[in-house]
């Protein structure tokens, strides 16, 4: 474990007052997990879901998984070679732009690596989320209840009940490949069970034991 650099204070004094407790638990949690952990690892996430995360975090539960403002993990890192608490640490910062988070672990690199290189879970599509393919509803019946066939229609569904069963009058074409969904859109792919995003991880940038990699 590399030795620290010096007892670092990371100053807050630019935080509301009502965001500053959360913000210097995070820097305090941060500064423990390096004194715990062999590495550090910046990631970046598509398509975040708090079920998979939570999964993730019970599978990896020897290591820790932070999420927050990158302003404040970028402080805890150190910004520059004059406030890093550790050598070299302030490299990882430049990767903590939009979507990101630090992964603390002392796992061989090779099974972090291999390990997130195939990492992808299917997901449920949100309104805003773009189209993967062209998804086409065939004229027929429908797996819903009968119950739902209003429903079904203000979701935008060419729907009629045909002896009782909930059946589309025509082809319908629900979302076309490149297009941002709609909430609706959204909605009926979720009822037909499609899932058109994943959840993935991408690793952007390492530190191990004092170096950058």
């Amino acid at each position: 474990m590399p030795r620290s650099k010096r007892n670092k204070t990371v100053s807050l004094t630019k935080v509301t007052k009502s965001g500053r407790k959360g913000k210097e638990s995070l820097v305090s949690h941060i500064a423990e997990a390096l004194d715990q952990y062999d590495s550090v690892y910046v990631f970046k996430y598509d398509n975040l879901r708090a079920n998979v995360l939570k999964d993730l975090r019970v599978s990896w539960k020897d290591d820790r998984f932070f999420l927050g403002k990158n302003k404040v993990m970028a402080l805890a890192l150190g910004r520059s070679p004059e406030e890093e608490p550790k050598e070299n640490l302030h490299k990882l910062s430049q990767f903590l732009e939009g979507n990101s988070g630090l992964l603390f672990t002392s796992r061989p690199k090779l099974e972090v690596l291999s390990f997130f290189q195939s990492f992808k879970e299917p997901d449920f599509a949100r309104g805003g989320s773009v189209a993967d393919r062209d998804i086409v509803i065939p004229e027929g019946p429908l797996p819903f209840q009968h119950t739902m066939i209003e429903q079904l229609r203000k979701l935008g569904l060419p729907v009629m009940l045909k002896n009782g069963v909930v059946t589309n009058e025509r082809e319908h074409k629900v979302c076309s490949q490149g297009s941002t969904l709609t909430p609706e859109q959204a909605h009926v792919l979720k009822l037909l069970d499609i899932k058109t995003c994943s959840f993935t991880v991408t690793l952007k940038g390492a530190w191990h034991d004092g170096a950058y990699e």
